[in-house]
């Protein structure tokens, strides 16, 4: 399992030029890596032990076990609320009567492709955006990451970086919009993604973190634990064969699903965290907007960017470059040695003809 896991730290690598956000990464990585991990564990606990248990009397275990799992199993919701031990033998688990309402449950047997198919389209967003980037931002920076270098190095660095702003002005804003782009579609992805699991749970996921919130809350008399009603431990199962005379003979089984003790946990936890994510990149495309609806706080974003650099520098460089432009200089604000940027940012504006204003 370690040996198995292990080969997810490849994704957590330090890269030296980010071209990203900490809350993209928290989208594109680490949530894809929690996805793949849920995927791995399942799977493992799946194949290493016996996923389904099935009792039954006058046929092999191994059938019933069989059919029971590629089929599916079922409780009545009206079973839960019952007394455990004199009403019911287990929550969910009472007498099969003509007429009863019954709870089928067919899921368990996809939850690990339904993961692994969940961590391919967080992992999207950021696949699109590197081919989008195609390893501009690196060539730009051209080393100057790392502040110890020779001077003259430095110098004709700076020059080729600031001819290349130049000789480029006003044709980033696709670059921009791209990035902004793949940063809207994780919003978009984690909304369909939690609808996608509301309807694999049919209808359970949406209010399942809530109900075990309020799980201590409600009366005793009326308490059942929400996570043994999305995944029961115990569910009943109907095997049909033929008796001995050609007559149709039923079988009522009783099931033990332990891969549910790991599939409730996975998927409380899953429940809250797409939740925060849903949160914080609603706020990030909001802020996005600002950025884009709001040109007077780009220099102050530029400045708190970047300490070393002034704000009248910041203002001056600014008021000279459009959206995509300005971008790209804060990103390099972010991958620069900042006593580099700040000489390449006064550099800069005196090669655009701007004048800094003296402060205050």
């Amino acid at each position: 399992m370690f040996q198995l896991l292990g080969g997810l730290r490849v994704y957590f690598q330090y890269q030296p030029i980010r071209t990203d956000n900490a809350v993209f990464r928290l989208h594109n990585v680490f949530t894809t890596v929690l996805l793949l991990t849920c995927s791995m564990i399942i799977t493992a606990s799946q194949y290493v032990g016996k996923p389904i248990m099935c009792i039954v009397n006058g046929i092999p275990a191994n059938v019933v076990n069989t059919f029971c799992w590629i089929t599916s199993t079922f409780t009545m919701p009206d079973a839960f609320a019952r007394e455990v031990g004199k009403e019911v033998a287990h929550p969910g688990v009472g007498p099969d009567f003509e007429g009863t309402e019954k709870k089928y449950y067919t899921y368990y047997q996809w939850v690990c492709f339904v993961l692994f198919f969940q961590a391919i389209m967080c992992y999207t967003p950021k696949f699109l955006w590197d081919a989008f980037e195609g390893g501009l931002l690196r060539t730009i920076v051209m080393g100057l990451n790392i502040g110890v270098c020779h001077q003259d190095e430095k110098e004709k660095k700076k020059d080729v970086i600031i001819d290349y702003l130049l000789r480029h002005e006003r044709t980033h804003k696709l670059y921009a919009f791209r990035y902004w782009g793949c940063e809207l579609l994780c919003l978009v992805n984690i909304i369909l993604q939690m609808w996608m699991m509301d309807n694999f749970f049919n209808g359970e996921f949406m209010s399942y973190g809530t109900r075990v919130l309020g799980y201590s809350e409600v009366p005793q008399e009326e308490r059942y634990d929400p996570m043994i009603y999305v995944f029961p431990r115990m569910t009943k199962c109907t095997f049909h064969k033929f008796g001995a005379s050609g007559s149709i003979q039923t079988h009522d089984s009783l099931c033990v699903l332990p891969l549910n003790i790991v599939n409730e946990k996975t998927y409380i936890f899953l429940w809250f965290w797409y939740i925060i994510l849903a949160v914080v990149l609603t706020l990030l495309v909001m802020y996005r907007l600002v950025i884009i609806f709001m040109p007077a706080v780009r220099p102050r974003l530029l400045h708190a960017r970047s300490r070393t650099l002034s704000l009248e520098t910041a203002v001056a460089v600014s008021r000279r470059t459009d959206l995509g432009d300005w971008w790209l200089l804060y990103m390099l604000a972010r991958n620069m040695d900042p006593l580099i940027y700040r000489e390449l940012m006064i550099d800069l504006v005196k090669r655009m003809g701007e004048k800094i204003p003296p402060r205050a």
